[in-house]
């Protein structure tokens, strides 16, 4: 039997940095371990009922076996659930493994259902306050009152720091609010001063950190998105984090994630957001590490037979489901045993600018030693002062 796996992605972001790293490593580790391998753009699929039975049409030809796993790569602030998550649930209910998950993706799409998701485990998270109408925007102003001000606003479809307002007072919110669109609602958040103008990504894949990156504003806004200029410099996270984002992750049941941490006075975090198409340029970049590489090791290991890895899966995922295939392929082997340090380094925003330069993806993370952790007394702010002098 030979195995099958997908890499899905969309048309818009196929030339993007994430994907062509993932697509190149995905490549590489099935041409080593006889697994069929096939790169699918979501406008390809045609998802079929005929007879009462699912089917499945790719470039206008029925498709009479699927694959055991398929990595997703969707660009989440413009995913449809009438469409692109039309396709991810036909695949799943054919038996796919997806990576991520539709629900997963859902639990991402909108930063207010994100909060939603993590509400009542305890997580810390900013008070958050939104509204169902598009044009409710107005009617929120004396509804999020107490929530104080200045007041953060974000669309609840943003990305890359885009579309997040930093409101002084209620005539700040009035003015913002004949100057945006309208099409999808708002929230409206409390502000964590403290952590103005930095945080940091935390990137988790198969439940573990790989690393962290501190990302900072450089021109004094409230947002430190590198695609909006800020840097981004590798940095040790403490334990607390670390299980934070691991917490994050497996309560909104992603396989791969971006976690953005606010920083406290007293060094512990709170929650801002979490993105299933995290992007990892910046990340890269910092850290010395190939995010997609590890991303496909996992995906990887999630084929049939081949869960005897380092990487552990998610609690509460369930293995691909095996499948009788035509014989003609040679048997798959195990897939080797690999590394996955801890970095204590984290990555950019949810989509990164197109690449003008694709960097050698041979970087390996194997037989990396992790890091010290730092000691109880550890404060990051410190860390900030030291690595980037905001003092």
């Amino acid at each position: 039997m030979c195995s099958q796996l997908w890499f899905l992605t969309d048309r818009r972001i196929r030339e993007d940095y994430p994907q062509v790293q993932i697509l190149r490593a995905l490549r590489q580790r099935c041409s080593e371990q006889d697994v069929r391998f096939r790169a699918v753009l979501m406008d390809q699929i045609a998802v079929t009922v005929v007879g009462g039975h699912l089917g499945l049409q790719l470039n206008q030809k029925a498709l009479t076996t699927f694959p055991d796993v398929v990595l997703v790569r969707v660009p989440t602030p413009s995913v449809q659930s009438d469409s692109d998550i039309t396709v991810l649930r036909h695949l799943e209910k054919l038996g796919c493994r997806l990576v991520n998950r539709p629900q997963s993706i859902l639990n991402c799409v909108n930063k207010f259902w994100t909060f939603q998701e993590l509400a009542g485990h305890g997580v810390p998270m900013p008070d958050t306050f939104s509204y169902g109408g598009h044009e409710d925007f107005s009617k929120m102003i004396d509804e999020a009152e107490p929530l104080g001000y200045p007041v953060v606003v974000k669309s609840t479809r943003g990305h890359r720091g885009k579309a997040v307002f930093l409101a002084r007072d209620k005539h700040h919110l009035s003015d913002i609010c004949h100057l945006i669109r309208h099409d999808v609602p708002y929230l409206f958040q409390k502000y964590v001063k403290e952590s103005h103008g930095k945080d940091i990504r935390v990137v988790v894949v198969g439940g573990r950190v790989i690393g962290s990156m501190l990302r900072c504003s450089t021109d004094g806004r409230m947002q430190s998105n590198c695609s909006l200029g800020g840097v981004g410099v590798m940095c040790p996270l403490t334990e607390q984090g670390k299980q934070l984002a691991i917490q994050v992750s497996n309560i909104l049941g992603m396989d791969f994630c971006g976690i953005d941490l606010l920083i406290m006075d007293d060094g512990s975090f709170v929650v801002c957001e979490a993105n299933a198409n995290v992007g990892f340029l910046a990340f890269d970049q910092a850290c010395n590490l190939d995010v997609g590489g590890i991303i496909a090791d996992y995906t990887m290991s999630l084929l049939p037979n081949r869960q005897t890895g380092k990487m552990a899966v998610l609690p509460g995922l369930s293995s691909p489901r095996e499948k009788k295939e035509p014989d003609g392929c040679a048997s798959a082997q195990g897939v080797a045993e690999s590394v996955y340090a801890i970095n204590n380094g984290s990555t950019s925003s949810e989509s990164e600018p197109e690449l003008g330069e694709i960097r050698d993806s041979s970087v390996s993370t194997t037989g990396a030693s992790p890091p010290m952790l730092p000691d109880p007394g550890y404060n990051i702010n410190n860390r900030i002062a030291s690595e980037l002098k905001l003092k």
